[in-house]
């Protein structure tokens, strides 16, 4: 078997092959690449060593049985029989459910959580979006501080175990998505600076120097970053990619690393003969993201659209702290703003950011479905002190109103695990860090955060007790009784109007139409034939929408067919969406 490295700096490099040690070669056709041939299988243990250095894993492993800082293990991934020929499930017309596998079942492992797929099949999702899966230190986190990019963490049951997973998720019909994080890496068991120059000080990021994608040797990072990008795709056959954080992404090339990344996942695409897609995390509202390259765009296929959650958890919560002022300000007309135009911020002023902030959509060049819209994710439940979701803030009837919204708004809906039965856990920010003094840092930063907005320290969850992670898991007993039955009936029936009702995954923007009553405290849209409307008051409520004898399609509270006079009366705290042929 052929073993390769990049280290352009190291004078001398040996492989260490199931205990037996070799020296690599130059590579005479490719500059600072060492290889050699050495005898291995499926599972053979190995690393390399650099000059006079310890025996480091493969900056491109595979696998990790022992954790980030243990060797790597040979994958052969021929050796995996696929159960399920797949065909792949694209992005327009889509439903994504974010699932973290660590807490998604108490036993936080792939196959527990390929045991409980049926649900998601039977709830009417279509895609399975994986939180990161490389490994990092210790057994639980969320993923975002992981280390050797081409690697599943062991806990969660390796390279086969999300083979498995994703042949169980594609049986049901459910495509899989996966989280991958290109602009950092994980500050504990991270040997890549050993190798060669995969970051630079050339620029500075909330984690430290940058990933080198614009300094010498960064030829060879990008590479490195979209190899492993590829690999996800190709080996364990998953359907798409969420890239994290793309702002974070220093680029001053004029390829950007993105046009490069999206150019070869839709070759990928061609070759394979099945659709592949890219969804960013992006807070630039920059739609150059989402353009197509032959427009002048990056390419990539959507983006989360945080304005939408921005203007939703406004007007539902009324919380109007830090980034949310200016959506509090606006309430239902910004609200009203996202469902039209996308973005809120499209070059307005930011109070948040003290300058003006985006760039306005062109609605006749890029479909909705090129934004994800939701109510919940890990970050808006995660990141609050703690973890406290949208069910231990909210009446069941707001609840219902934000799935209404949600789950007909123009956009790709996403859903957050457990959302759909407004599960009682909370989802809290947890570690498992084995170096004690970076836990320490973590612990400590986390509650200087807080303290620093009002919180007590003893009021915040200790990212690095276990009680922490255990009390995020879901408690799938929740379901069967009420009032989450109640809750997950609502959202089985709104996924199914999505995909009985062509209208709901039209993805023209400009088709939307919007009427708001901030006084009243009620909204609604139309798309095609099919009028959504939400009443986020107490009191019940008359819509004079002009829809005589529209057909009630689903209501969470009883609603009458309206009259001659085309008035829709909306309980308070509910909503309902009605079908005007």
């Amino acid at each position: 078997m052929q073993f390769e490295v990049w280290a352009p700096q190291a004078g001398r490099v040996t492989l260490q092959c199931d205990g037996v040690t070799r020296a690599l070669e130059r590579d005479p056709e490719r500059a600072g690449w060492w290889w050699g041939e050495a005898e291995a299988r499926d599972g053979s243990r190995y690393g390399f060593a650099l000059d006079d250095g310890p025996v480091l894993p493969d900056p491109r492993s595979r696998r990790q049985p022992d954790g980030p800082d243990g060797l790597s293990a040979v994958v052969e991934h021929e050796r995996y029989a696929w159960r399920v020929p797949w065909q792949g499930r694209p992005l327009p017309g889509a439903v994504l459910y974010e699932l973290h596998v660590g807490t998604y079942t108490p036993e936080g492992t792939l196959d527990a959580a390929a045991a409980r797929l049926g649900h998601l099949a039977e709830l009417g999702v279509t895609h399975v979006e994986l939180m990161p899966l490389t490994p990092f230190p210790g057994t639980h986190g969320w993923g975002y501080e992981g280390v050797s990019l081409w690697a599943v963490h062991e806990p969660y049951g390796g390279p086969e175990a999300l083979k498995r997973f994703v042949d169980r998720a594609h049986e049901l019909g459910l495509g899989v998505v996966l989280d991958v994080v290109h602009n950092h890496f994980g500050p504990s068991g991270n040997y890549l600076p050993v190798f060669g120059p995969y970051l630079t000080d050339t620029h500075h990021t909330p984690w430290g120097a940058a990933v080198n994608l614009d300094a010498p040797g960064s030829d060879e990072v990008r590479a490195f970053l979209t190899g492993s990008a590829l690999a996800w795709l190709r080996d364990y056959r998953l359907d798409g990619l969420r890239l994290d954080a793309v702002h974070a992404l220093v680029d001053t090339r004029a390829l950007h690393f993105l046009e490069e990344l999206s150019t070869a996942v839709d070759a990928l695409a061609a070759e394979v003969e099945r659709p592949l897609f890219l969804v960013a995390e992006s807070d630039l509202n920059d739609p150059r993201l989402i353009t197509a390259r032959g427009e002048g765009g990056l390419g990539l296929h959507a983006q989360w659209n945080d304005d939408f959650h921005h203007a939703l958890h406004t007007v539902l919560t009324g919380e109007a702290q830090g980034y949310y002022a200016d959506f509090a300000r606006a309430s239902l007309g910004g609200l009203a703003k996202t469902l039209t135009g996308g973005y809120f911020h499209d070059g307005s002023y930011s109070s948040f950011r003290e300058r003006h902030h985006g760039r306005a959509l062109d609605r006749n060049r890029v479909a909705g479905h090129r934004l994800l819209g939701y109510s919940q994710t890990h970050d808006q439940v995660g990141n609050r002190a703690q973890g406290d979701r949208l069910s231990a803030l909210l009446s069941p009837g707001l609840l219902a109103c934000a799935a209404t919204l949600v789950l007909t708004a123009p956009f790709t809906p996403m859903l957050f695990m457990g959302e759909e039965w407004a599960a009682g856990t909370p989802w809290q920010f947890f570690t498992d860090h084995t170096d004690p003094e970076l836990a320490d840092a973590v612990r400590r930063g986390r509650r200087r955060e807080f303290a620093a907005h009002g919180w007590k320290e003893e009021d915040v969850p200790d990212p690095q007790d276990p009680a922490t992670r255990d009390r995020s898991c879901l408690d799938w007993s929740e379901p069967e009784r009420e009032p989450h039955a109640r809750m997950l009936d609502w959202y089985r029936r709104l996924l199914a109007l999505r995909h009985e009702q062509p209208d709901l995954t039209d993805p023209d923007l400009a088709d939307t139409k919007v009427a708001y009553d901030e006084e009243r405290r009620w909204l609604a849209f139309r798309r095609g034939d099919v009028l959504v409307a939400v009443n986020l008051a107490r009191e019940p409520a008359e819509l004079p929408l002009g829809v005589p004898h529209a057909r009630v399609l689903a209501a969470w509270e009883p609603v009458e067919t309206p009259g001659a006079d085309g008035v829709v009366r909306l309980p308070g705290e509910s909503g309902v969406v009605l079908l005007q042929e």
